[in-house]
């Protein structure tokens, strides 16, 4: 892999993880369009998946330590909101990333499709937050809702953070505790998913360069840090409609340039 091969990724890891947009179908999409090769593939995932993780424990520090602090409730609710994306993720990844990864038109619509889910749960949850005034605290029923929602976004194209920032909409927990409990609710799950592919990297022992790694990590923290401090203030603010235009269109173009243009 090139360096800027690399740093092109990690950039579009960094800010896609956390924006409400998917990393994983971004990755596909552009991955798809540049004819990049991602040579050790699983090992640089990894470390990407690593990058991200950086910024969330800087920005989040003070939260992080309020986890470890009696009556450890929030743990609770964090492991709670885990397990259903574990399970759908252990049993159903590799068969979907098998359906997105093919490159041919089907994997194409199919990516569009979970482009527009994404854009229409925003939607919906931009009008939940408008409408909705009483607020409800977190509790193991929300954190169990949100749970389920994030089961959905193993699906190249549905973003882990929009579909956990819409659970926690239905669930009705108000803007400042679920943007909390959304980028928290990523370390558990980054963390599980670098740790597969972790051990995919063991059982293909795979490798990639060093400075393709050194780039891709930093580039991923350094636009994931940017990131989460731009989401921060959308989340609070229940405002999603830049976010749900901006799918459409990816997805639009998604469709028409593998139908025209065979990328």
């Amino acid at each position: 892999m090139e360096i800027w091969q690399a740093v092109f990724l990690g950039a579009v890891q960094g800010f896609t993880e956390f924006l409400p947009v998917s990393s994983s179908g971004h990755l596909i999409l552009f991955q798809r369009w540049l004819g990049i090769n991602t040579d050790g593939g699983f090992l640089f995932d990894v470390f990407l998946h690593i990058g991200t993780l950086i910024p969330v424990f800087i920005i989040f520090k003070d939260a992080i330590k309020r986890l470890f602090v009696k009556p450890f409730d929030k743990i609770f609710y964090l492991v709670l909101a885990t397990v259903p994306a574990g399970i759908t993720g252990f049993l159903f990844q590799d068969k979907l990333e098998f359906l997105f990864l093919k490159g041919d038109v089907i994997s194409a619509i199919l990516l569009s499709a979970a482009f527009i889910f994404t854009a229409s749960e925003l939607m919906i949850a931009q009008r939940l937050n408008g409408a909705r005034k009483n607020r409800l605290p977190l509790s193991v029923r929300s954190a169990f809702t949100v749970g389920l929602f994030q089961g959905l976004a193993i699906i190249p194209g549905i973003s882990r953070s929009g579909t956990v920032l819409t659970g926690g909409t239905v669930a009705r927990l108000d803007g400042k505790t679920n943007a909390e409990f959304t980028f928290l609710l990523s370390i558990p799950i980054i963390s599980g998913a670098a740790l597969l592919s972790g051990i995919k990297v063991v059982a293909n022992a795979e490798s990639v360069g060093i400075l393709p790694l050194v780039f891709g990590v930093a580039t991923a923290a350094l636009t994931g840090y940017i990131s989460v401090n731009f989401m921060l203030k959308s989340v609070i603010n229940g405002k999603y409609t830049k976010f749900s235009v901006y799918l459409i269109f990816i997805a639009a173009a998604s469709v028409i340039t593998k139908i025209f243009f065979g990328l």
